[in-house]
Order: C-alpha cells, then sequence, then structure tokens
C-alpha cells in the first residue's frame, strides 16, 4: 500500500460511545469515505489502533470528540505533518501531560468547539492546556453541553473537512 494524496477524513469517538453513536451516524451519512472505527480500550492500545487506522494515510482531517479529541490531539503531535487539520469537540485535553506520549506545540490549524455549559470536562481547563499546545487555534465558545446538541450540525463541516 502506498501513501495516497487524497484527502483522509477520520471521527474519533468519546470514551464511552463508539461508531454507531449521533456523531458518527452524522459524519457516515455527509462524508461517506470518512474513516470511523470504535476504539476500545486503554489510551496506549486506542492510539495503537489509530495508527493502524491512519498508517498509511497523509493529508488527513481528525475530528475528535472528548475523549478522541485528546487522542486526535496527541496523534497529531506525533505526525504533525502528515495532518492538514485538527477539529475538537469538547475535547479531554486537560488530560494531555498524563498522556503515554510526550506532548508538543504544534502549528497545523486547530479549531475547538468547547460548550460552556459542559459539565464532563471544564472549559476553563481546556482553554488554558489549548493556548499552550495550538499555535494556530480557533476556539469556539458556544452556549452548549458536553455533547454539543444545538451546536454540532451547525458547524460549517463542509468548510473544514475539504
Amino acid at each position: 500500500m502506498r501513501m495516497t494524496d487524497s484527502v483522509c477524513r477520520i471521527f474519533i469517538h468519546g470514551l464511552e460511545s463508539s461508531n454507531k453513536g449521533t456523531k458518527s451516524v452524522f459524519f457516515r451519512e455527509k462524508f461517506p469515505g470518512m474513516i470511523i472505527p470504535t476504539f476500545v480500550g486503554s489510551l496506549p492500545e486506542r492510539l495503537s489502533a489509530l495508527d493502524g487506522f491512519l498508517s498509511e494515510k497523509s493529508h488527513i482531517r481528525i475530528v475528535g470528540s472528548s475523549f478522541g479529541g485528546l487522542m486526535g490531539a496527541l496523534f497529531a503531535m506525533e505526525n504533525e505533518s502528515r495532518v492538514k487539520n485538527l477539529i475538537l469537540l469538547a475535547p479531554a485535553i486537560h488530560m494531555i501531560r498524563h498522556a503515554p506520549v510526550k506532548p508538543g506545540k504544534i502549528s497545523i490549524p486547530v479549531s475547538i468547539y468547547h460548550g460552556t455549559e459542559d459539565q464532563v470536562i471544564p472549559i476553563e481547563a481546556v482553554a488554558d492546556v489549548a493556548g499552550e499546545f495550538f499555535a494556530n487555534l480557533t476556539f469556539h465558545k458556544v452556549k452548549d453541553d458536553h455533547f454539543l446538541h444545538r451546536t454540532f450540525k451547525t458547524i460549517d463541516w463542509d468548510g473544514l473537512l475539504v
């Protein structure tokens, strides 16, 4: 298998979700070629599986939700030259310093959407960490919950995942 120049899109679900969740279903319908796997196990096991799914890919657009946002950020930090952009939805990046890989600052475009009413992951903790690790960051604080029920479908997915 050779690296390809075609666009690669992947959605990484949250800790207790799967590829059958609401966001996965949305992406499967909107972007039929998008990679939408189910991840299980510990963070190192999930990161290993993610590496496997993306091993021969380039021009990668990553959408990560909650724990999947942490996974996507860590993958991008280790593979920045292969990742075009990163879209994080209420990401668990406040846990980044405890990850099994050494995080580093990246300069690819990163868009974060985080609800001000998030009761799962504190928006303040995410905002503090995001500024430290993402040099090209757009942070959208939205009036929404952790799952971004009101915001998710209004995001410009076509523009972000082109």
